[in-house]
């Protein structure tokens, strides 16, 4: 039974929160997480919502990984495309490319992450202080492209506060099946009202080593490998940046770079050769006199370009993104209202981007992309309830530029402009000191992307021939998410429900056509607008075995999802299996030593085009220890994956190159981060 009434009870929602039925109440509030969630939060509330995930610290120097995809990989309800090592992109329950929103301090830095599997996300994690990671949809602040969630990557190359003396910090890491060299540095310091910051990275891996496979010979046989062919790479940049601050704001500016060259593991001869410039100016403006109480604002400018060279050393495709993001917004005084407080924000955001595909591999014409939104976020606190409401409106123009040099197959110039509208209401209501309940009802519109539009070639990194289509509307779902969470002292349990229905879900499917290219009969898929149902559940939690000088911790997660073409009846692919994660953590001191198993199910239910992925069983080793010396603190790491060396594939990997990139064999990381 499907369920089109949510979509106007979201649009109701948001325009009549009386019927919201809060009730206020005396009961004490739970008790508030340590650190607020910037993302999606632009009001500072230690509740939110919607699901969120944080890493830092110790926790993200023990998980960081060569990518933000493998770093995350394994959160709950958050997985990888996995296009090897190098190339690979965080999918939040079963979504990806441009459903999941990829920020950089909440601005949006332009790539090519999104077109292709084998374009990487020019994000460093040996650089990045913070992640997180907003499950579910977050269209409100960031747009259609945030449909299946946000991660954002968080630094201070803008400094916002004033630093006091020199600090920095230096990370250290090697080993691991790719035997990783990896090095960063970090330094800030503050004189009078300015502070300052700069940072620095290299990374050098090899070709990642795996559990002997069949690896597919091109010519329908196989032949044993130890490894991942062509997948070692090399990254490296830095940033720096100054801000002026005072108690209530500051003014600033950072000049950053990114720089990787990788191979391409589909393609055992190609390389790629990628940059990202960015220049951000920020700044926020707080206590103000009269109904606004703080502006703030972001400005964010991309040159990003990619250029695929073949083993003779010719440039084959050139990709280039260059352009904006502005983002503006301003936070109203506290109102009292109705025995409650409402706060909230209103603001714009402006994205501009020229993109370019030159060369024999482009499938996709030169394109310009234009966004303009307003958006409102409002947020009353009743007793021990709080309702969150808010709407953003959209206009977006995608021009196809049409053929171009040596081209034929994209035709004349096309244009194309949309108006996405998404609203949402969510709730947090504290039923006890210990007991939470949230909820997340929402209904979203996106706008197609130059390439769901406008693609007409051959995508090598795919295989196949990729159709889009000039005539797609916007997408369009209703979204909603509950959970119940539970939390005394070092206890805690989550249980989470999500279900997505989407009457126009833009999809790459099969036509069950093939046509002859220069690399002989490869099939052809098209974009196309389906109706869709998604829903899952997650549920994670610790429980606290032992108390004293040492503790013993045991945690866990399960998620699970399905995904369903309601059209053919068959699912989508890349769909992840359910997978269960259980851990022990052990602290004595200054010591900490955890054994994690990982089991991720068979995904057997899957379309017709798409084989089935095995299940699999994963265990990880790790340990550390806290440094202090001379006044200065740090962390010493041991970590072990995949202990057993099973061979595993990726169920979220497309099927081309999922028989080419097995899951990283047995590797050993010793890492040393220190802070002062």
């Amino acid at each position: 039974m499907r369920i089109p009434s949510l979509r106007r009870a979201a649009t109701a929602a948001v325009f009549a929160p009386a019927l919201w039925p809060i009730a206020a109440a005396s009961q004490a509030t739970a008790a508030a997480s340590a650190a607020v969630i910037v993302t999606g939060n632009p009001l500072r509330s230690t509740d939110v919502s919607s699901p969120t995930h944080v890493l830092s610290g110790e926790s993200l120097v023990l998980r960081r990984g060569s990518t933000l995809g493998e770093t995350l990989d394994g959160l709950p309800g958050v997985s990888s495309s996995y296009f090897g090592p190098n190339a690979n992109r965080p999918m939040i329950r079963g979504q990806d490319s441009d459903r999941i929103r990829m920020l950089s301090n909440s601005g949006v830095p332009l790539d090519a992450s999104a077109l292709s599997y084998d374009h990487a996300v020019p994000i460093d994690p040996l650089v990045v202080e913070r992640v997180e990671v907003l499950r579910g949809p977050a269209a409100l602040l960031y747009g259609g492209s945030a449909v299946g969630g946000v991660v954002n990557a968080i630094d201070n190359r803008v400094p916002k506060a004033a630093i006091s003396g020199p600090t920095g910090a230096g990370e250290l890491r090697y080993g691991g099946p790719s035997t990783e060299r990896g090095a960063a540095a970090l330094l800030e310091t503050g004189a009078g009202d300015f502070a300052w910051h700069a940072d620095a990275f290299w990374r050098q891996t090899d070709n990642t080593r795996v559990p002997w496979y069949p690896r597919p010979d091109g010519n329908g046989g196989s032949v044993m490998s130890d490894q991942i062919l062509n997948s070692a790479s090399k990254s490296y940049g830095g940033a720096f940046g100054g801000s002026r601050v005072w108690n209530s704001g500051f003014l600033g500016a950072a000049v950053d770079t990114f720089r990787s060259d990788y191979g391409v593991v589909a393609e055992p001869d190609v390389t790629i050769d990628m940059f990202l410039n960015k220049l951000t100016l920020a700044g926020e403006a707080r206590d103000l006199g009269g109904p606004i109480s703080a502006v703030s604002g972001q400005w964010l400018v991309s040159n990003y370009q990619h250029q695929e060279i073949e083993g003779s050393g010719e440039v084959a495709t050139t990709f280039k993104n260059r352009g904006s993001d502005l983002r503006l917004q301003a936070e109203h005084r506290t109102l009292s209202l109705g025995g409650g407080q409402l706060q909230g924000v209103f603001g714009l955001q402006t994205e501009n981007a020229d993109f370019s595909a030159l060369g024999e591999e482009a499938f996709v014409p030169s394109t310009s992309t234009r966004h303009l939104a307003l958006f409102a976020l409002e947020e009353y606190q009743i007793g021990a309830g709080k309702l969150v409401f808010g709407g953003r409106v959209a206009n977006a123009r995608i021009d196809s530029e049409g053929d171009g040099p040596g081209q034929s197959q994209f035709g004349p110039p096309q244009s194309r402009s949309f108006t996405p509208f998404s609203a949402a209401v969510g709730g947090v209501y504290n039923l006890s000191p210990q007991w939470q309940l949230l909820g997340n009802l929402s209904y979203t519109e996106r706008a197609p992307t130059f390439f769901e539009l406008y693609a007409n070639s051959l995508h090598v990194a795919t295989g196949a021939y990729e159709e889009g289509n000039p005539n797609l509307g916007l997408e369009k779902g209703t979204n909603l998410d509950v959970a119940l969470a539970w939390k005394d002292g070092p206890n805690s349990v989550t249980i989470g429900a999500f279900g997505s229905d989407f009457s126009n879900y833009i999809a790459l499917l099969g036509t069950g056509q093939e046509v002859l290219t220069d690399e002989g009969l490869v099939p052809v898929y098209a974009f196309t607008g389906v109706p869709v149902r998604m829903y899952g559940a997650e549920v994670e939690g610790t429980w606290r075995l032992l108390e004293g000088k040492q503790t013993l911790d045991l945690n866990g997660s399960i998620d699970a999802m399905r995904s369903t073409n309601e059209a053919s009846g068959q699912p989508l692919p890349r769909i992840p299996p359910t997978r269960v994660t259980l851990g022990l953590t052990w602290r004595m001191g200054d010591w900490m030593a955890r054994a994690e198993g990982i089991y991720a199910a068979a995904q057997d239910r899957v379309p017709t085009d798409d084989p089935p992925t095995p299940a699999y069983t994963i265990v990880n080793l790790s340990a550390s220890y806290q440094l202090r010396l001379a006044g200065s603190e740090g962390i010493a790491f041991l970590r072990i994956n995949n202990i057993g060396n099973e061979l595993a594939y990726n169920a979220t990997t497309i099927a081309t190159v999922r028989p080419l990139a097995p899951l990283p064999g047995r590797g050993v990381m010793v890492g040393l981060r220190m802070n002062f």
